[in-house]
């Protein structure tokens, strides 16, 4: 299977995402896709240059990292599904508005012309504020699946919610179904 795997700027989940990477880098091939955030910010999570060379080292590619290398995934049907692992409320909000104005938003609008599924692992501050509109916008959407997501701090940061990671397997079996796993939140 050909899984498209698209990392936003929730730099503080990176130690989460990269081990499902090699997890499913095991039995597919992944293509690495960093918004413009990702590709280019340090921060105390990390260099960019070493996220970017340890996803090169995963997936054996190096990653599509502008809109012109994001515009061809649709029409060359490179992938099976779309995986964006961590989805930012940034990016929550572009996609549940048709914004495709960076390289994952761009992947995901050229993917989805295709109809083929698009799996959204969330993380943001505002998940129970301001992008719960787009959340719901989304889950109301088809070809858009979540990984299951939870409260990660209710007393210090009572809006924020992250993805469960560890089910982004289980979770993109289902949405290759055309089902969304129960329940969403966890």
């Amino acid at each position: 299977m050909n899984i498209g795997f698209a990392m936003c700027g929730s730099f503080c989940t990176f130690g989460k995402t990269f081990p499902v990477m090699e997890l499913l880098s095991r039995e597919h091939r992944l293509t690495p896709i960093f918004s413009d955030a990702a590709y280019s910010t340090d921060t105390r999570f990390g260099t960019a240059a070493d996220h970017i060379d340890r996803a090169m080292k995963i997936c054996g590619t190096a990653p599509v990292h502008t809109i012109l290398q994001a515009e061809p995934i649709g029409p060359k049907k490179l992938f099976d599904i779309l995986l964006i692992a961590p989805c930012t409320g940034n990016t929550l909000a572009k996609l549940a508005h048709g914004i495709a104005d960076g390289p994952v938003t761009m992947a995901a609008k050229s993917h989805l012309r295709n109809g083929r599924p698009v799996l959204l692992a969330v993380s943001t501050n505002d998940a129970l504020g301001t992008a719960a509109e787009n959340i719901g916008k989304l889950l109301a959407r088809k070809h858009y699946y979540f990984v299951p997501f939870r409260q990660d701090d209710p007393v210090e940061k009572p809006r924020s919610m992250v993805a469960d990671f560890s089910a982004i397997p289980q979770a993109l079996e289902a949405a290759l179904e055309g089902r969304q796993i129960q329940p969403v939140i966890i």
